[in-house]
């Protein structure tokens, strides 16, 4: 039964505050707007709230009308996972690829593009970067989203892209603390467990961590895993020993605690939403980030009542939720005062490749990330238009299946008449005969992750030798094909950097 408080009530808006809640539409709901008068400190944009630069200027104007230091924030990691450009594909390469070059010079410079780009629409706190360890090659959810497998290399990175974030005013948040890299579960589905010792957690997991929280992180998101030698009963986002013995007190960290999506069933399906939120806060965390599924008012206000209950019973400390108010409200001071300074620039600024200088940083690091191995039949460049055999994958809920990928399209754009087909485990004899004539390119994503990939790059090999093949996930299997390209990673301009190579005409 949902508590009737006053909205006034100082007490229901430190739980309001507390929220970073989602909604429908490329428009504000009156609710949203109702809800922000009311106290609601923050908002998170996904795809779905996008249509183009101007609309979203437009939009987070209109929140910032309501209140002036309302929090916008964003999950935009830029590569496989994109909001601001989920229905093209994003200007600039993910993670992996950043790591592939090994450039802190240029990770920052894509950092700072990017962050000026959602200073340009109104964003001002961004859910990335991702600081995981990426040591499981089988991991479903993070991938190419991790710099690597090495703690040392995702440090230096994770440093780099905090700077740039943050040099133009964009909060970053460090995620998913204390590290989702040794995974081979997706904590949207259910509840993944890290069995390592201590010694190999603070060796491997912490270190990127340690340096986000030294290069002044404003904020850090948490993960929905059990790591059984820090706390063997609760996921790191309801753990005190983690929260606040490890993450405030062992690291120092006096930012933003964000946990991850509060709907996930990694916690969802055995706490509930409103308990979750309820033991996230008593743990030491400061916003509860909810919306990427559940996305209404009655949300909102169920997880507001039970912060206002639980402190009314005793469960939760008033000083603790206290507190998580005063952090969202630090955060927000501190993006203000970005936004009176004038960093970035004006706001409804054009969020297109080619628009401004600077902005085709994402084509220079996708084009340096590329590694092009030549197999034993020697490769002529395609000067005809060729079919493109796109085997796919399930996507997971992170990346979504909104956004396209591939290098069909940019194929089209350079050889004009270029065909293609999206295939699932399906047999080679249906590739070879759409393709015809036409000189064969097989795109696949994490083709080590998928037996049956590997297994029709073989038949398509077998039948075709001179067939292209672009790995635009993890690059782990061996390479085949008359030419291999990896990507290593599915952003637009990855695709668009694969296809020069095809051609023959790459920087």
């Amino acid at each position: 039964m949902t508590t009737l408080v006053h909205g006034s009530d100082t007490l229901t808006r430190d739980a309001l505050t507390v929220l970073q809640p989602g909604f429908v539409g490329t428009t504000a709901p009156d609710w949203l707007l109702r809800r922000i008068g009311e106290g609601l400190s923050s908002v998170g944009l996904f795809g779905r709230n996008i249509a183009g630069p101007e609309q979203l200027a437009a939009l987070t104007a209109r929140l910032r009308a309501e209140r002036d230091d309302v929090l916008v924030a964003i999950d935009e990691e830029g590569g496989d996972v994109t909001r601001l450009e989920v229905k093209q594909g994003s200007s600039f390469p993910g993670n992996y690829a950043l790591g592939r070059v090994d450039d802190v010079e240029l990770t920052r410079a894509v950092a700072r593009e990017l962050g000026r780009r959602l200073v340009q629409c109104g964003v001002d706190l961004n859910w990335a970067p991702s600081a995981d360890v990426n040591s499981d090659a089988e991991n479903p959810v993070i991938g190419v989203r991790s710099f690597g497998p090495d703690p040392d290399l995702v440090a230096r990175h994770t440093v780099a892209y905090v700077d740039g974030l943050q040099g133009v005013g964009v909060a970053a948040c460090t995620k998913h603390f204390p590290g989702h890299g040794d995974t081979n579960v997706d904590s949207h589905d259910a509840l993944p467990r890290i069995d390592v010792d201590l010694a190999t957690l603070h060796a491997r997991e912490l270190v990127p961590f340690r340096a986000a929280v030294a290069a002044g992180t404003k904020a850090v998101m948490s993960a929905h895993i059990l790591l059984s030698a820090l706390d063997p009963r609760r996921p790191a986002t309801l753990s005190p020993q983690i929260l606040t013995g490890l993450l405030r007190q062992e690291l120092g960290f006096e930012g933003l605690i964000v946990t991850d999506g509060m709907e996930m069933r990694a916690v969802a399906a055995t706490y509930g939403i409103e308990r979750g939120s309820v033991l996230a806060i008593a743990a030491g965390a400061d916003a509860i980030c909810v919306g990427g599924g559940l996305c209404d008012e009655d949300t909102v206000l169920r997880l507001r009542d039970a912060l206002v209950d639980a402190v009314r019973t005793g469960e939760l400390p008033e000083e603790r939720l206290a507190d998580a108010a005063a952090r969202v409200r630090a955060l927000a001071a501190w993006t203000q005062a970005h936004r009176a300074r004038g960093a970035g620039s004006v706001p409804g600024a054009a969020v297109q490749e080619g628009t401004a200088p600077g902005t085709d940083i994402g084509l220079v690091a996708a084009r340096r990330a590329l590694k092009v191995t030549r197999g034993e039949r020697p490769h002529t460049p395609m000067t005809g238009a060729p079919y493109v055999a796109s085997f796919t994958p399930v996507a997971n809920f992170a990346v979504g299946d909104e956004t396209p990928w591939g290098v069909a399209a940019e194929l089209e754009r350079l050889l004009p008449g270029t065909e293609t087909g999206s295939y699932g485990e399906s047999s080679v004899d249906a590739v070879l005969a759409a393709a015809g004539e036409r000189r064969i390119v097989a795109v696949v994503r994490d083709a080590h992750r998928h037996p049956w990939m590997i297994r029709a790059l073989d038949g398509l090999l077998a039948a075709r030798p001179d067939t292209v093949v672009v790995e635009m996930g993890l690059n782990e299997a061996e390479p085949r094909g008359a030419l291999h390209i990896a990507t290593h990673g599915a952003a637009r301009v990855c695709g668009r950097a694969a296809a020069e190579a095809v051609v023959g005409t790459g920087a």
